[in-house]
């Protein structure tokens, strides 16, 4: 009897996870189509300044974080949560640890030993992979493929689509199958950028002397969130850890005032009454800078900040550079590109979607990943919510393939 062939496009987390899954019980073909060279790409990238694979913190908290689609993503994480994950991850051979900040990491901290051991294992299983093959789309119920040797028709039982964002084009996430999908009366919401910098319109002096600086510790507002942490001053604005956290906030706020406004406290851990009554002490013969350095703690790059963004008379009150340290209005005029985000919101509208992210306009196609209308911020939470979508995917086709015997 001819094996069930089910081929699965995009070679990242979710698909992936799904052949993994779709793999395990010997009786169905699996293949593995991808346009880049190799698979697991943007995976590898990922893992390059450490490996952070999930995190630790309670799974209500957790599914918290994926904002308005946590009702869609909660299923999910229900099928294949953090302890799920980390326990695959252990079947492989690879151990975890949690960091301090909850964070979960491979003990290696590095993305190449897991994807080698999940490959493996993925062989032994009988998954081919086929690199170098763009989809194209459909043709006659076929999936089309560019490859090398010329274009390629596939017939196959079940298709799974995880063909991730929009961002990092040069490792295989190009959005180029938005007008493809488009193109056959399937909705999808336009790719934004996530976990993202923005454009700061600073002025010359700042940015020759300032870009490429660390502001640290800082408390951020904005969108009516508040997180403390850091982020880096760039030539073009900010990014950082602390503004991905907020970017989504951010970029609402300007696609729908066509301004953002990001709130810093540069002096966490004292009032602004204190501040302002350090701050009204005479100054005598002492700069500005060595006023703020001695009354308030502040100097570099913070100091440097008041600078650019406050009016003389501001600076020249202490109360007013009080309230100015703990509540700094720093302007965004724009996100940076698309390409250079970590990760994109939009995708497949989940109203297209079963349950079972299967297509409901193209039954047997299921879609996972990052392609589907959802995001996260960094921290774990993409990297969890992209493998246990691809497991739902996996398990929704195996039940759909089971219903037609």
């Amino acid at each position: 009897m001819t094996s069930r062939r089910i081929a699965i496009v995009g070679g990242g987390p979710a698909g992936l996870m799904a052949a993994d899954v779709l793999s395990a019980g010997g009786s169905l073909q699996v293949d593995v189509y991808d346009a880049m060279p190799s698979v697991g790409r943007k995976f590898l990238m990922a893992g390059k300044g450490g490996m952070n694979i999930t995190h630790s913190e309670p799974l209500a908290d957790f599914v918290g974080r994926y904002g308005a689609r946590a009702g869609v993503v909660a299923p999910w994480l229900s099928v294949f949560g953090p302890t799920a994950l980390r326990d695959w991850i252990h079947g492989l051979g690879i151990d975890t640890f949690i960091g301090t900040s909850g964070r979960v990491f491979p003990t290696e901290m590095k993305a190449a030993p897991l994807l080698r051991a999940w490959l493996h294992r993925l062989r032994g299983q009988g998954v081919h992979n086929h690199v170098r093959h763009r989809w194209l789309g459909w043709r006659d119920g076929q999936l089309r493929f560019a490859t090398p040797a010329g274009e390629l028709a596939v017939a196959a039982d079940a298709v799974l689509l995880a063909l991730g964002g929009g961002s990092w084009a040069k490792l295989g996430s190009d959005g180029a199958w938005v007008p493809v999908l488009r193109d056959a009366g399937i909705p999808v919401e336009t790719l934004k950028p996530a976990n993202c910098g923005f454009d700061v319109d600073w002025s010359p002096y700042f940015r020759e002397r300032h870009a490429g600086q660390a502001v640290k510790p800082v408390v951020a507002t904005a969108g009516g969130q508040t997180r403390q942490g850091e982020f880096n001053i760039t030539d073009s604005g900010l990014e950082g850890g602390l503004i991905y956290a907020l970017a989504a906030d951010l970029r609402d706020a300007l696609a729908r005032d066509g301004r953002a406004v990001l709130h810093l406290d540069l002096a966490p851990g004292r009032t602004r009454e204190r501040l302002a009554a350090d701050l009204a002490r005479p100054r005598g013969r002492d700069s500005l800078a060595n006023h703020l350095r001695r009354r308030a703690g502040i100097e570099g790059v913070k100091a440097a900040l008041l600078r650019e963004l406050c009016s003389p008379e501001t600076l020249a009150s202490a109360s007013a550079l009080a309230a100015a340290i703990k509540a700094l209005p720093l302007s965004v005029v724009a996100t940076r590109p698309l390409d250079e985000a970590i990760s994109t919101a939009g995708g497949v509208s989940f109203d297209a979607l079963d349950a079972s992210l299967m297509l409901r306009g193209k039954p047997g196609v299921f879609c996972a990943g990052e392609m589907l209308d959802w995001e996260a911020p960094t921290g774990g939470y993409l990297l969890t919510a992209c493998f246990a979508s691809g497991q739902v995917a996996a398990r929704g086709i195996l039940g759909w393939l089971q219903r037609r015997t």
